[in-house]
């Protein structure tokens, strides 16, 4: 069997790389809300045996699912009509975010790697389209 790759250096103009840059944000603001969902799934689910805290205790109702790739998804779908930000990047690449996110999890619930970090600005520098529709990127 022969597997091949290509690959293509890619010369963006100016505004394509302010799009691409625009499409990372988004893609960064995603990650590190799914990521803040499951944390806080996760510790609301945990409290010493012996004591609760003072001063704050977050607490989530006790039927609400964990929020994994399909709940999370339903949720990006819901979030676009309050954040129209999410309209302006392909469906397809921020659900390739939370899958990600989703193998980073089940790599650290597994123990074969640490816990997924938040992303600061210019740490996401990669995004994925599974298809190439057309004018994913504006042409120069």
């Amino acid at each position: 069997m022969l597997n091949m790759a290509w690959e293509f250096k890619l010369e963006p103009t100016a505004e394509q790389v302010s799009e691409i840059e625009h499409i990372l944000d988004v893609c960064r603001h995603v990650w590190n809300f799914a990521l803040r969902e499951r944390k806080d799934w996760l510790k609301s689910r945990k409290s010493p045996v012996n004591a609760c805290s003072i001063r704050q205790e977050f607490i989530l109702p006790a039927d609400a699912p964990f929020p994994n790739y399909h709940v999370q998804a339903k949720r990006l779908t819901a979030a676009k009509t309050e954040f129209p930000q999410l309209k302006t990047v392909n469906a397809q690449v921020l659900q390739q975010v939370l899958r990600k996110l989703e193998a980073s999890w089940e790599s650290w619930r597994l123990k074969r790697s640490g816990l997924p970090r938040f992303k600061k600005p210019n740490r996401m520098r990669s995004s994925v389209f599974p298809q190439m529709l057309k004018n994913c990127i504006p042409p120069s």
